[in-house]
């Protein structure tokens, strides 16, 4: 069972979300927050899967939220999806870099929400090649300069499959593309997280982008 937790300030979308979710076998509301700092009480509370959050809501918005869901230890196994009401939010990429595993667009369709969620309780960044590497490219775009982000640290091979991730490849496509096989591209990718101390497969996308790695003119 996949447990949810939603975090937003309308009690109408929490309802909606809800009732959507809660008709699946498989998946479980397990609490509702109406800002961030009830989310992070909450989320200690419930240790949920998933925690669907918002971004701009009183008391604590949700890039604060995940951000400090994203430090703790104890939600270490919470996967944070951000709604955001438009695919190229102004407030997405923060929540990335925040620690986010992805975003949803609130409007997306019901079927995509709920595959959504249960790509993230598995782990997995919810990043749609196409549009989150349009939308890490415009925001990473206006920054001046690349940030410094200790590229020295990865092989040869970690910064290959690094750039890969950010081209959206799943481990199967960076395993044909390399020609190696699955379980040593998931080695890789592993490593380069760890030694990145990326959260998830999100962040090392964000840092494949903020240290020039892949630019957002080419996505290579």
């Amino acid at each position: 069972m996949i447990r949810v937790l939603l975090v937003d300030d309308q009690a109408l979308i929490r309802g909606g979300f809800r009732a959507l979710l809660e008709a699946e076998d498989d998946i479980e509301v397990v609490a509702e927050a109406a800002n961030g700092e009830q989310a992070i009480a909450l989320a200690l509370e419930h240790l949920p899967d998933v925690a669907l959050i918002d971004v701009q809501m009183p008391v604590m918005d949700g890039i604060e939220a995940t951000r400090r869901i994203a430090a703790d230890e104890r939600l270490s196994g919470v996967h944070v999806v951000i709604l955001t009401n438009y695919g190229l939010d102004e407030y997405v990429f923060n929540a990335l870099r925040a620690g986010a595993g992805g975003f949803l667009v609130k409007d997306t369709e019901p079927a995509d929400l709920l595959q959504g969620v249960r790509v993230a309780a598995r782990g997995d960044a919810l990043l749609s090649p196409a549009i989150t590497r349009r939308l890490i490219g415009e925001y990473v775009a206006r920054r001046p300069e690349p940030e410094p982000a200790g590229l020295d640290v990865l092989t040869n091979r970690e910064r290959e499959v690094t750039a890969l991730v950010a081209r959206g490849m799943s481990n199967d496509e960076i395993a044909a593309h390399m020609v190696i096989s699955p379980t040593t591209a998931k080695t890789h990718v592993s490593r380069a997280m760890t030694k990145l101390r990326a959260r998830d497969r999100a962040q090392l996308v964000v840092f494949a982008y903020e240290s020039g790695l892949v630019t957002p003119r080419t996505g290579r």
